[in-house]
């Protein structure tokens, strides 16, 4: 994974509301209320977040209610807590994380999937290779 190129943080002792248009990686360890947009935002442990989120990957550790339009993927940390509704590719929930959320998941359907899942899923990956995801994530946190 390369370095990335825009790192945006939101601290824990800031408050923001309003609209937020962001590129690269939005770290919010603080609280925000109105509307997200950008590319992956992670929403760390002590984060609150009140809005409406157009993201490509949303990572939620901390706690998020409202509207979610994800391209790619939803992640729900087992700190996290996550209602409203949820419109994304692939949603991954740890044990422990909340969802009080109308889910919506959905997946086109590509024939270069070898070894796709019965439901239409991704192809199978080893506990190994979903373990480095969730840690690399934790390591932003």
């Amino acid at each position: 994974m390369g370095k990335v190129k825009n790192l945006s943080i939101i601290d824990s002792d800031l408050r923001v509301e309003g609209v937020l248009n962001a590129k690269g990686r939005l770290v919010i360890k603080g609280t925000v209320r109105g509307t997200i947009s950008g590319a992956t935002v992670v929403i760390a442990e002590e984060g609150r977040v009140y809005c409406d989120a157009t993201v490509e990957e949303l990572t939620i550790g901390g706690v998020f209610e409202g509207n979610i339009q994800a391209q790619e993927r939803v992640v729900i940390l087992s700190t996290g807590r996550c209602a409203g509704t949820v419109s994304c590719k692939d949603l991954v929930v740890e044990s422990g994380g909340i969802v009080n959320a109308e889910v919506t998941c959905t997946r086109e359907k590509d024939a270069r999937n070898k070894g796709v899942a019965e439901k239409g899923g991704e192809p199978k990956k080893s506990e190994a290779e979903k373990g480095e995801k969730t840690d690399k994530i934790r390591q932003v946190l």
